[in-house]
């Protein structure tokens, strides 16, 4: 018979054996457990119809027409268990921990795999991801107007050991008009906290984490409310640049991307730039001279920017000044004085 645990255990069981996700592949989609395999008992169009007969005409009828629904299918979820697996163990969890996982379970140990399911199922895994958002991480914030290179220093900081959260690469998005540039499409508000809590739990909450500063919407994800709350409250580290410097930094960080493209994000900033700035930048696209352009949209980035420095208390802003965007020199410097 399958064994059940609760999310701790199962989530430490992950790292050995893989885990099915039972449920339709629209809830899949929606959210689910990091590294989870997407192995659906029923499609989305079946669940309905037993979930109807369930409330309509009883559990008895609703399980024999999920018994006709998945008969024919056994074969090929064995087939297919055969191929995922090398340790002849999976882990199954469903929505609450109910019939389907509990049924897929027993159709694998059948055939001779041993299967351990999730008491609470998916449903209790997120109650454990939004209560993660609460636990304080020593956090420091990598500040710095668009341009100054906050990307490359972090993954740099990364590399010369640090901790980091990268939320731009979690959310694949950039964070301004242009963010969407080169990045695969955003997941859901759901797996993108999902994606979040799983790179947080791997923090050391005694060492410093680096997080770059975001507003707390990323593209379409907000940022949660526990984590944003922290960020607000952290020391931050701000990177000062030339603008020359960061419009260099802007023109090879966006340059590769076609004229249509570049146009598109300036417009989507046009009412904050106004209508003779942003005709101004457009035209300067068009004929090839994204340095104007790029300067043009970095008076409106530099307001914001500005405004949300000056709604953090003054004391727990540390500068840095520097010539040009070496992000190893940079990181050297600020992790030899972080506080």
């Amino acid at each position: 018979m399958p064994t059940s645990v609760n999310i701790n255990e199962f989530l430490k069981l992950s790292e050995i054996h893989p885990i099915l996700d039972v449920r339709t592949p629209a809830e899949f989609e929606q959210g689910h457990i990091i590294g989870a395999i997407c192995f659906p008992l029923f499609t989305i169009e079946e669940r309905k119809i037993i979930g109807t007969l369930y409330k309509q005409e009883g559990k008895k009828v609703a399980v024999l027409k999920a018994l006709e629904i998945v008969g024919p299918k056994l074969h090929e979820y064995v087939k297919e268990a055969i191929k995922i697996n090398k340790t002849e163990t999976f882990l199954v969890h469903c929505w609450r921990g109910g019939m389907r996982s509990s049924s897929m379970a027993w159709f694998l140990e059948t055939y001779g795999f041993k299967c351990i399911t999730l008491k609470g199922g998916y449903k209790m895994y997120r109650r454990v991801v939004l209560e993660s958002f609460k636990e304080k991480k020593n956090v420091i914030v990598l500040g710095g107007k668009t341009g100054t290179g906050k990307t490359i220093i972090l993954k740099e900081l990364e590399k010369q050991g640090e901790q980091i959260i990268d939320l731009e690469r979690i959310a694949h998005h950039k964070g301004s008009s242009f963010g969407a540039l080169g990045e695969q499409p955003q997941s859901s508000q759901e797996q993108f906290e999902n994606e979040l809590s799983f790179h947080l739990s791997k923090i050391n909450t005694e060492k410093v984490c680096w997080v770059e500063n975001e507003s707390r919407k990323v593209g379409r994800n907000i940022l949660p409310v526990g984590l944003w709350e922290q960020m607000q409250n952290a020391t931050v580290v701000t990177i000062n640049l030339p603008v020359q410097a960061r419009i260099n930094y802007l023109v090879n960080e966006y340059g590769q991307f076609s004229k249509e493209e570049l146009i598109k994000a300036t417009e989507r900033i046009g009412k904050r730039l106004g209508g003779v700035q942003t005709k101004t930048a457009i035209a300067a696209i068009e004929n090839g001279d994204n340095r104007t352009a790029f300067e043009i949209c970095l008076s409106y980035y530099d307001k914001t920017y500005n405004y949300g420095a000056d709604q953090r208390p003054i004391e727990n802003i540390i500068n840095y000044e520097f010539e040009e965007l070496n992000a190893e020199e940079i990181a050297k410097k600020i992790i030899s004085r972080k506080t």
